[in-house]
């Protein structure tokens, strides 16, 4: 899946008419790696976050720089539980592994898509693109109106 979704999403781009940089480079596993291999700030970079919330899988953006606030969430949700998924489960999901995750939900990933606004306090957004080994730069208003989040909140906390 991974190969096919890192040309999903350029194809989405491509077809959108959405002005992106495309880069290959060394794995990176953390959103540190990510900024350092980019040459992008942290800030910039938009964290994908597999939860599960209650029962069902939600997908939560947050700015790089920033932690997800879980008792925001589940108090926006209305929830009683919620944690992230297992190593295990991202794979079996989406054919990916933690921090391949791009910060896309339906149609290119079967989940509901939850962006927070400390992605957009920059005028782009960097993220790996279904793989570790590929990453895309793009403005955060095309990354809005590419991703087309169904929800937009406050549920991050400064690191």
């Amino acid at each position: 899946m991974t190969a096919s979704l890192t040309d999903a999403i350029r194809e989405r781009l491509d077809v959108a008419g959405i002005d992106y940089r495309f880069l290959e480079h060394e794995p990176t596993p953390t959103s540190e790696d990510s900024a350092r291999a980019r040459g992008e700030p942290l800030e910039v970079g938009a964290k994908a976050m597999l939860l599960k919330v209650d029962d069902s899988f939600e997908l939560f953006v947050v700015s790089a720089a920033r932690k997800l606030d879980s008792k925001a969430i589940k108090r926006e949700r209305g929830a009683k539980k919620l944690r992230f998924a297992t190593p295990e489960e991202l794979l079996e999901l989406t054919g990916l592994v933690p921090g391949a995750v791009p910060p896309f939900g339906k149609p290119l990933l079967p989940f509901e898509l939850a962006v927070d606004v400390s992605v957009f306090e920059n005028d782009r957004v960097a993220f790996n693109a279904g793989s570790l080994r590929h990453s895309i730069v793009m403005g955060a208003d095309d990354y809005l109106r590419a991703a087309a989040p169904g929800l937009i909140s406050v549920f991050s906390t400064a690191p």
